[in-house]
């Protein structure tokens, strides 16, 4: 027969089992969280070396028309205030192309790129007779109105720093429709596999020649390898916007995700001087 004192100590050693049993199982929870966090991180660090999730700029969708990876979807932790003003009335374009539009520029001149963005006008001179095709299939979405009213949907804060844009469906998968080839990769400025702050490159799948309309601005220096045609530089006032753009954060509070900024490209053009 169990005593009433050998029936205590075999409940308080019940309870005490239970209790170590939720404390190893809090633990378990904890190290499964901080890993999937760890891994996030890394492949932003990953993909600003080998690039964008798989490569910090690959696309998980249709890789023949997409040139981009999906921005991430977690709930922020943290928000900025917006510094942005609501978007221009009007709707993203929905219109795509077979192939990319025959050469129509004159290589030889100089083209600006102007974003009219929600947060202010990003200014970028084009490199036209170092990427052709690039600055071609720019000014002939441009002048399509392809841009118009698009988001841009990501922003990375950690191990790379840029802004993505160029998807009118705001995914990071969308694109024209074409892929265009890759350009201008010896450019002087990508040295020791950095693309400077200021510079304007295509997003691309990963794989050769499968830039699309997706694009991304460096607003500082971020270690990437010479995979991304480099074909435009942004002006000092448009660094301004990018800086402000970037001091918001991302949606993630992780440092890779939508911006907490409202940006929208409200109109984009190409122009010759």
């Amino acid at each position: 027969m169990v005593s009433q004192e050998q029936r205590r100590r075999q409940l308080a050693r019940e309870k005490f089992l239970r209790q170590q049993q939720r404390r190893t199982q809090a633990r378990r929870k904890s190290r499964i969280r901080n890993s999937v966090i760890a891994s996030a991180l890394g492949v932003v660090l990953i993909g600003s070396l080998a690039l964008y999730t798989t490569g910090a700029f690959e696309s998980d969708g249709d890789k023949a028309n997409a040139s981009a990876e999906v921005t991430p979807s977690a709930e922020a932790t943290s928000k900025a205030p917006d510094p942005c003003e609501k978007p221009a009335a009007g709707e993203v374009a929905s219109k795509t192309w077979k192939k990319e539009p025959a050469i129509s520029i004159d290589e030889s001149a100089t083209y600006t790129m102007t974003l009219e963005t929600t947060c202010g006008t990003i200014d970028m001179a084009l490199k036209a007779s170092a990427a052709p095709h690039t600055v071609n299939s720019f000014g002939f979405l441009a002048d399509k109105g392809y841009f118009d009213h698009s988001k841009c949907h990501r922003l990375t804060t950690n191990g790379i720093y840029v802004l993505q844009c160029g998807d009118p469906t705001g995914t990071g998968t969308g694109g024209p429709g074409y892929t265009i080839p890759d350009e201008n990769l010896k450019d002087e400025s990508l040295k020791d596999n950095t693309y400077p702050a200021g510079t304007v490159a295509m997003a691309n799948t990963g794989q050769k020649d499968s830039g699309g309309s997706q694009f991304f601005l460096v607003y500082e220096d971020s270690p990437l390898p010479p995979s991304y045609t480099p074909f435009g530089t942004v002006s000092e006032g448009g660094m301004k916007v990018l800086k402000k753009i970037a001091a918001a954060g991302d949606s993630t509070g992780a440092g890779d995700g939508a911006p907490n900024a409202t940006v929208v490209i409200d109109k984009a053009t190409v122009t010759e001087s």
